[in-house]
């Protein structure tokens, strides 16, 4: 078993962060000097992934202009004799082969999944969602595709949310088997329960590894939670499936206050000593 493309499906609306998503993919939301999608195909760049495939929508075509090549603006730099800005730009363009397929209709997260049935063929593939960020020393991406390789099963990252926020998640029963060292299989998972009714806080966090059986599912279930098609519930029809506990920092870029954070928290961690210096003073004058 060996994990060599990638699926990152960037086609929801951003209900939650309009206005200014309507005219803007809530995947180009800036997170310092790089919009979200960008980290999240840098992870997969950086798992050792190449071959990529952004399951787009209506409206989304920022997404594609922005890892394209730009002539004009590259020569403007060169003109300008800005090289540092120049080779950033270039880097962009040549991250990885990036392929490109829209869901016509936006019916979940199962149904856009479904796209790339062609794309991957008969092969794992690893799933990041195009809105979520998640920094951590080893990308969580290579973390999970070592655990899939190892044990040749689907494995997904999971984190303990709040319970408050459990009805908004995807969540794992793992019985007594979870573990923060290795991954451990998962017995069954329930799309955002009430949390009263919730087999545990490890939420899906966003990231997967999954082999090919999982499009035979997504054409056999029904629509679910929400009246869509939910990856959760093909992913419990997967005879055998594991969990690895995310470790490092995640965040949901589709809401303000966790784009926020992020921004704050990146820009402290950033290697730019201008743009700590700027960010300590702002919460020190806020909050002293």
């Amino acid at each position: 078993m060996e994990v060599r493309k990638a699926v990152i499906p960037a086609a929801g609306f951003g209900t939650r962060f309009l206005p200014v998503t309507k005219a803007q993919p809530k995947e180009m939301m800036p997170v310092l000097d790089k919009p979200t999608i960008q980290y999240v195909v840098e992870e997969a760049v950086e798992a050792g992934i190449d071959d990529i495939l952004i399951i787009t929508g209506r409206g989304k075509q920022a997404i594609e202009r922005h890892f394209d090549k730009s002539y004009e603006l590259e020569e403007a730099l060169e003109e300008d004799g800005k090289l540092d800005r120049l080779g950033r730009v270039r880097d962009i363009a040549d991250l990885a082969d990036i392929h490109y397929v829209r869901q016509k209709e936006r019916d979940g997260l199962g149904d856009a999944v479904r796209y790339a049935r062609k794309h991957v063929g008969d092969e794992p593939f690893a799933l990041l969602l195009g809105d979520t960020i998640i920094e951590n020393g080893t990308p969580c991406t290579e973390t999970l595709i070592d655990a899939a390789e190892e044990h040749e099963e689907s494995v997904l990252s999971l984190e303990r949310v709040p319970w408050e926020d459990v009805p908004a998640y995807g969540v794992a029963d793992v019985g007594n088997g979870a573990s923060t060292d290795e991954s451990f299989p998962v017995d069954d998972f329930v799309e955002k329960p009430p949390q009263e009714e919730a087999p545990s806080n490890l939420a899906i966090t966003g990231r997967y590894v999954l082999t090919p059986e999982i499009f035979e599912h997504l054409e056999s279930i029904e629509t679910g939670v929400g009246g869509e098609l939910q990856l959760t519930d093909a992913i419990r029809e997967l005879e055998r499936v594991r969990g690895v506990e995310l470790d490092g920092d995640r965040y949901d870029i589709g809401n303000i206050p966790s784009w926020l954070q992020a921004n704050v928290e990146m820009a402290l961690r950033h290697d730019d000593g201008k743009m700590n210096a700027a960010v300590e003073k702002l919460l020190k004058e806020q909050f002293e």
